[in-house]
């Protein structure tokens, strides 16, 4: 039912159900978002005028958002930016509030980042200044990454970078509930970096078009366009098998991210044929259950299914190598550039150098 309830709710709020019951809720709808998309602009006047107070730390910070709700790619551009600095030689602390966690766990994303990037420490903490406090003074971190914090505007930064989803951009023009935007699209002007994720899952005419909606946003942004690069199957034991050399059979697939559809066209691109019945859809952030395990292994034996296969984000709350007797692969996913690589990395360096200078002072 979870996976029908989603779907209508966006097949209502993008205009794809045009019945008479659909433009009803829809018009029930927009008093709400008019509301919040109010909301979200006083808060961010409140900012701009000083009204609230934004507060300083000693080191760069860098924030990785998005405007709209759900998935767009962030894990694993903030799992790249981390490498790339990593790679220059600093010392880098991914800080994130945890959103959709249990109590005393951590949520899908942090999980996911730590498996990748092993060697970055990630904090999650609603308090996101205290947590970067921790992190400087009590594991020496150089520079921070804030993931999923474009809207949270209490932690200074020194860069912002938005992550538009090439599949639903604008969040069907309207601020949640009526559409899926966080807060109005004027709020983009915030940010110094614009990049479509998912590029390549669109045609090129698309990507121009979204391009040029941003430019009028926005004229002074840095544009660059991504996809996410499919490496390799990687199981819970930590088994990789090469995009090669995996052909099972009969598979089936379950995901519970932020976009569901980016994962089907992704397996797709991969020559995976999969039906409606197929695919199981949970909401992001699902916290796997037992009962939820039992479930999917019932559905799976019931289509005589060789192989299951999830996102990363998945896998690593269920940490299972099988379900019942039918194996469990990942699918692992990484950051490729298609355009403005050169310029996103300008734009990062005079962090770099900043770091330098600060290790140099102290």
């Amino acid at each position: 039912m979870q996976f029908f309830s989603i779907e209508n709710y966006l097949r209502i709020i993008s205009g794809q159900d045009r019945t008479p019951r659909a433009a009803l809720l829809r018009l029930g709808l927009w008093p709400a978002g008019a509301l919040y998309a109010a909301a979200m602009v006083l808060r961010n006047k409140a900012y701009d005028w000083q009204w609230l107070r934004t507060e300083q730390v000693e080191v760069p910070v860098i924030s990785v958002g998005n405007l709209t709700l759900g998935g767009t790619g962030k894990t694993p551009f903030v799992a790249w930016l981390a490498r790339w600095f990593r790679r220059q030689g600093i010392r880098v602390s991914i800080i994130s509030r945890g959103y959709g966690a249990e109590e005393g766990s951590r949520n899908d994303e942090a999980k996911a980042l730590e498996w990748a990037l092993p060697d970055v420490p990630h904090l999650q903490n609603p308090d996101r200044v205290t947590a970067a406090r921790t992190a400087i003074t009590e594991l020496e971190t150089e520079l921070i990454l804030l993931d999923d914090a474009f809207q949270h505007r209490r932690m200074a930064r020194d860069l912002d970078i938005v992550l538009l989803d090439a599949l639903q951009p604008f969040g069907f023009g309207h601020v949640f509930p009526r559409g899926l935007l966080r807060e109005p699209l004027r709020g983009i002007r915030r940010a110094q970096i614009v990049i479509l994720s998912r590029a390549d899952l669109v045609p090129e005419d698309r990507r121009e078009e979204i391009r040029q909606r941003v430019t009028q946003l926005h004229p002074r942004a840095i544009w660059a366009e991504i996809r996410q690069q499919p490496t390799a199957w990687v199981n819970a034991a930590g088994d990789i098998r090469t995009l090669e050399s995996f052909h099972p059979g009969k598979v089936l697939a379950f995901c519970g991210i932020g976009n569901p559809e980016a994962f089907r066209r992704t397996l797709a691109h991969l020559q995976f044929t999969l039906d409606a019945a197929d695919v199981r859809v949970f909401p992001d952030h699902h916290p796997y259950s037992r009962e939820d395990v039992t479930q999917l292994t019932r559905w799976a034996e019931q289509m005589q299914a060789e192989t299951v296969v999830c996102t990363e984000k998945d896998l690593v709350k269920i940490g299972l190598t099988h379900l019942g007797r039918i194996p469990l692969w990942a699918l692992r996913i990484e950051v490729s550039f298609l355009s403005g690589l050169p310029a996103v990395e300008a734009a990062l360096r005079p962090l770099v150098e900043r770091v330098i200078r600060n290790r140099e002072s102290g």
